[in-house]
């Protein structure tokens, strides 16, 4: 941890966040910009159509290759270097990879690397595997991690019943674990759209016509060689672009991060508010402290971390969807300035996936609270009362048992008593005289056994 970091990214969470370093530091940025340029002197060396860049033998490929594999921190500041007398981060790439060349049997085609291009064809590949790179090895399996934990909950709390909140108030009974059920069901549906996300790419010169690629050899179909490269990184080609690709990708891919996100945020306020109740309890670490004047506290502190990461992801993301598909006429500088900041939107989710799982780790049911909860609110039955006696041709019996309920202090023997006066088929007077609180929950525990098989 850096204590002069300015941003609790890369100082109090820096534990947290280190493995996004990889897809979304200026190193990253770098390295990904070489591993396009990389790729595109070899695409070309191998175009039989364009022989000035003769072909590569197996070594010279392998050479080549290992600029862009081999790359590391010594080679980021070899080119930040470069960038001090350039004042253009994208030709010192390219002045980074000449270099190289230079000092090897590739010097005579040093050349053609960058042949054609814009920065922003560099700039856009590098991105577009920056953030597939991300969200495939670092955000997904965070997520399916807390998504997992809880699916398992669901299914362990599948039959523990509780009283429901609408609006607050004690409702019908449910199970816990259905509850978490719905939040698993919502996630995985995100998730599965995030998992197909398409991350476009195009490498189509200055203004998107191919204008230098036609001037040097008119004859060659470039519309299909673009694509076939941009496959090749395993990105989708965009065919119709101006200087820049669109990124309307992007908004669509940091929307469905905010999507899952919000479903998060709804998640980590429903379980701050069962550990309220008394629904669960956190486990004691030892040497931690819940408040510097109260000892007994133990405070949902890894839930309101999430919360509040949360929501500046959500802030920064919403901001980088409504911006970067916004681009004055061919091109202007604003969307390089914005997409520096991807990794920082993704970084505050995944502190905050962190913060769920240590959270979830630390909890315990308490049965006995909601058996306690249950027991006192015995007028919840009057759902299940008056929809019986609706059954039976009754007549007005929602305002019968608003009469008996609402606002009062009913226990077991009032409702009893109450169903003894009731006409009702014997089947159906013995079913209610039985009911209680904890055995009206309807679906609840099969619904909650859905969790298990909501995965991808």
């Amino acid at each position: 941890m850096s204590l002069q970091a300015i941003s609790p990214i890369d100082g109090r969470y820096a534990r947290q966040t280190a493995p996004a370093s990889a897809f979304f530091s200026e190193s990253a940025l770098i390295k990904h910009r070489v591993r396009v340029e990389i790729a595109w002197l070899l695409a070309l060396s191998s175009n039989p159509h364009i022989p000035q860049v003769r072909p590569f033998t197996a070594d010279e490929t392998a050479l080549a290759q290992s600029i862009a594999d081999a790359f590391d921190s010594g080679a980021a500041e070899r080119v930040k270097q470069i960038e001090t007398t350039t004042n253009h981060d994208v030709k010192a790439v390219e002045y980074y990879i000449k270099e190289r060349l230079a000092a090897s049997s590739l010097a005579d085609v040093k050349e053609w690397v960058h042949f054609a291009c814009t920065s922003e064809d560099i700039n856009n590949l590098a991105h577009a595997l920056m953030l597939k790179g991300g969200i495939e090895v670092i955000f997904l399996p965070a997520a399916r991690g807390v998504v997992a934990s809880v699916a398992a909950l669901a299914v362990e709390l599948a039959e523990q019943p509780m009283l429901a909140r609408t609006h607050g108030q004690p409702a019908s009974p449910t199970t816990l674990g259905k509850e978490l059920a719905v939040f698993v069901m919502r996630w995985n549906r995100q998730l599965k759209g995030i998992a197909a996300q398409e991350y476009l790419g195009k490498i189509n010169g200055a203004v998107g016509n191919w204008n230098a690629h036609t001037a040097a050899y008119p004859d060659l179909p470039w519309p299909r060689i673009a694509q076939e490269f941009v496959e090749s990184l395993g990105l989708t080609y965009n065919p119709l672009t101006t200087q820049i690709e669109p990124h309307d990708y992007l908004a669509e891919c940091f929307h469905a991060l905010m999507r899952f996100n919000s479903i998060t945020i709804d998640f980590a306020r429903d379980i701050w508010a069962y550990i309220s109740l008394g629904y669960f309890k956190q486990r004691v670490i030892a040497g931690e402290v819940g408040s510097s004047t109260m000892p007994h506290k133990v405070n949902p502190i890894d839930f309101e971390n999430a919360e509040a990461n949360l929501g500046v992801a959500n802030a920064l993301l919403d901001h980088l969807a409504g911006k970067l598909p916004v681009s004055r006429l061919q091109r202007d500088l604003t969307d390089s300035s914005a997409l520096r900041n991807i990794g920082v939107g993704i970084a505050h989710t995944l502190i905050a996936l962190s913060s769920l799982a240590r959270g979830l780790s630390k909890l315990t049911v308490n049965s006995d609270a909601m058996a306690k909860d249950l027991d006192e609110n015995w007028v919840v039955l009057g759902e299940a009362i008056q929809t019986v006696m609706r059954k039976a041709g009754h007549e007005n019996p929602y305002e019968k048992l608003k009469e008996l309920t609402r606002g009062a202090s009913i226990g077991p023997e009032e409702m009893r008593r109450f169903i003894d006066t009731l006409e009702l088929p014997d089947a159906d007077k013995q079913r209610m005289r039985t009911l209680t609180p904890g055995t009206y929950t309807g679906l609840a525990s099969e619904l909650a056994k859905l969790a298990a098989n909501d995965g991808e």
